[in-house]
C-alpha cells in the first residue's frame, strides 16, 4: 500500500512523539479530575487509541460517528451524525478527538450538538489542521500537525474505506483518487 502513496508526509515516527506531545499538553491544560473524550469514528480511531494511553489523567470514552467524504476526495453533502454517544455529559469537561480539520463543518457540527448538552467545558483535538480547505471559522484547541491542501491517507485517514491501517500519512497518487474498482 505503500507504494500507494505518491509522498509521505508524516511518519510513523512523527506521529508517535507528537502524540505523546499531545498527551503531556492535555494532561497539564485539564490538571486533575476526569474527562469524556468523544472519539469521531472511523477516522480518529487510531490516533484516540494511541492518544488516550498518553492522558494521565482519568477518562470515560465513547465515539460518535459521522459521514462527509463517502468515496470522495471532498466531502460531497454536509457531515450526518449516524451515530450518537451514550454517556452523560452535563456539567463534565468533554475533549472532542478527530483525525483531521479541513473544513470545519464536521468539528462545529459536532461541538454545538455537545455544547447543547450542557457540559462544563467542549474542547476538541484533531491530528492534522488543513487550514487551507476552511469554510467554516473553527479552530480546534489542540493540534498535531498543520498540513497543505492535499488528499491524505494513513493512520487512520481513508480513501473510499482504503489505507487506513498505514502507519504513516501520505499524500495518495493522484491517478488514484478516482474510486477504481478494486477486486
Amino acid at each position: 500500500m505503500l507504494e500507494d502513496l505518491e509522498n509521505v508526509l508524516i511518519s510513523q515516527r512523527r506521529i508517535a512523539r507528537r502524540t505523546g506531545e499531545l498527551g503531556r499538553e492535555i494532561t497539564e491544560y485539564y490538571g486533575s479530575g476526569e474527562i469524556i473524550v468523544i472519539s469521531i469514528i472511523n477516522g480518529a480511531l487510531l490516533f484516540t487509541a494511541d492518544l488516550i494511553r498518553r492522558i494521565e489523567i482519568p477518562i470515560q470514552l465513547d465515539c460518535i460517528r459521522v459521514a462527509s467524504y463517502r468515496n470522495e476526495t471532498k466531502p460531497d453533502s454536509e457531515p450526518e451524525l449516524i451515530y450518537s454517544v451514550d454517556l452523560e455529559v452535563d456539567n463534565r469537561r468533554v475533549l472532542i478527538i478527530d483525525d483531521i480539520l479541513d473544513t470545519g463543518r464536521t468539528l462545529y457540527m459536532i461541538s454545538q450538538i455537545f455544547v447543547r448538552m450542557n457540559p462544563r467545558s467542549v474542547h476538541t483535538c484533531v491530528l492534522l489542521d488543513k487550514k487551507g480547505r476552511r469554510e467554516i471559522p473553527f479552530e480546534a484547541d489542540f493540534v498535531g500537525f498543520d498540513i497543505p491542501d492535499q488528499f491524505v491517507v494513513g493512520y487512520g485517514l481513508d480513501f473510499a474505506g482504503r489505507y487506513r491501517n498505514l502507519p504513516c500519512i501520505g499524500t495518495l497518487r493522484p491517478e488514484l483518487q478516482n474510486p477504481p474498482d478494486w477486486a
